[in-house]
């Protein structure tokens, strides 16, 4: 990751004198995503189907942004994100789950994944057509608890907790004189087995300061932290609200 983060932070000094602002700018949304998940995780060798043993299905979504823009040169604009995933579901688990024999006993399960996204980047377009790249620095936590359904025990917590560096790409099309515009972002990073892909497409509509947009956004984890692994896909619409100054 280290030799990740030389690169990307290579080409951002590389792409910096490129980087348009005029004025400062500030803006902020919230937004609700409508997300499923598949996938597996792992604990100490065992398996389990996320979406087919344990039934996880959405419970709650928070989605919220702020970012900074400025014309001062070489400086790059600052935005953060945070995203919490909550996920619950009633299933059961046929043989071992990390160590533990639920022997085809009921399951509650509960998914809880948080990330924080601090990203740097510069606008090397912006006019009609918008191109920003940076860098992201993304906080992932997640818990997935398995325990018997009724008396909670046995029961069974795989964790996944780190820092990692992502690439950042983000490109927007206006349409002149409408206030309607297409685009997409993005984070990503591969590594050593492990790899994350975060990426939303958008039709967005402004006016005034007021901007909403719909879309569509997929997140895909497949990480490892000691005997705990999470090999998952999260994706659904999502819908938000902001204002841009």
């Amino acid at each position: 990751m280290r030799k990740l983060m030389l690169a990307v932070g290579g080409s951002l000094i590389l792409v910096a004198p490129l980087s348009q602002a005029d004025v400062v700018g500030l803006g902020a949304s919230v937004s609700y995503w409508d997300s499923d998940l598949s996938g597996k995780a792992a604990d100490s060798g065992d398996v389990v189907d996320v979406e087919n043993d344990l039934n996880l299905d959405s419970d709650s979504n928070a989605n919220a942004s702020l970012y900074l823009e400025h014309p001062v040169p070489l400086l790059p604009n600052v935005r953060l994100n945070y995203t919490s995933v909550q996920q619950s579901g009633r299933g059961q688990v046929e043989g071992n789950f990390g160590g533990v024999n639920f022997g085809g006993l009921d399951v509650q399960s509960d998914l809880d994944l948080e990330q924080l996204d601090l990203t740097l980047y510069y606008e090397v377009l912006d006019n009609w057509v918008n191109l920003d790249l940076g860098l992201t620095a993304r906080d992932l936590s997640g818990d997935l608890i398995v325990k018997e359904a009724f008396t909670g025990t046995p029961s069974n917590e795989t964790k996944v907790d780190a820092v990692i560096p992502m690439g950042y790409l983000a490109a927007r099309f206006d349409l002149p004189f409408t206030g309607v515009s297409v685009g997409a972002e993005g984070n990503f990073i591969s590594f050593d087995g492990d790899s994350l892909h975060d990426f939303n497409a958008y039709g967005q509509y402004e006016i005034s300061l007021i901007q909403l947009r719909a879309g569509y956004r997929q997140m895909s984890i497949d990480y490892e932290d000691g005997n705990d692994r999470l090999d998952v896909e999260i994706g659904g619409p999502f819908v938000s609200a902001g204002v841009s100054f």
